[in-house]
């Protein structure tokens, strides 16, 4: 479930809970140079019976022009995490726009020990300065 005008989300997918908490950063931000700054904090929490480790990364991140980019890397943060069953992982990271809001979304590729792969669903979530919200 997403709640685009928090700037949060909360997907489930395969017991693996992502759960993501956006804010604005305008000390960091310049919008005379069309740079808007967000954090953005996850949690990542294993609610099923199995253990899963994050291998990989995919963000979609779409401005309000509609241009996406596209992230794609090993782990998060430095970090490829092994969520035994009742584990969580929390990490905090940034984005930048060249508006002053946007989109982002994507999954984690996961890989339980049996070596089964699934994609968590990371559910779309707003990066919107106070302004563009109202």
């Amino acid at each position: 479930m997403a709640d685009d005008a928090e700037g949060s989300s909360d997907a489930v997918t395969d017991g693996i809970r992502v759960q993501v908490r956006a804010n604005f950063l305008p000390e960091h931000s310049s919008p005379q140079e069309r740079r808007w700054a967000f954090s953005y904090t996850v949690t990542i929490s294993n609610e099923g019976v199995e253990g899963a480790t994050l291998l990989a990364r995919h963000w979609v991140i779409t401005d309000a022009t509609g241009s996406e980019e596209h992230v794609r890397g090993p782990g998060v943060v430095g970090h490829q995490p092994a969520l035994s069953a009742g584990q969580s992982f929390t990490y905090q990271s940034g984005a930048i726009l060249r508006t002053s809001h946007g989109v982002m979304q994507g999954e984690y590729l996961m890989e339980r020990a049996d070596g089964s792969r699934f994609d968590a669903s990371i559910a779309p979530f707003a990066l919107a300065t106070p302004e563009s919200i109202n």
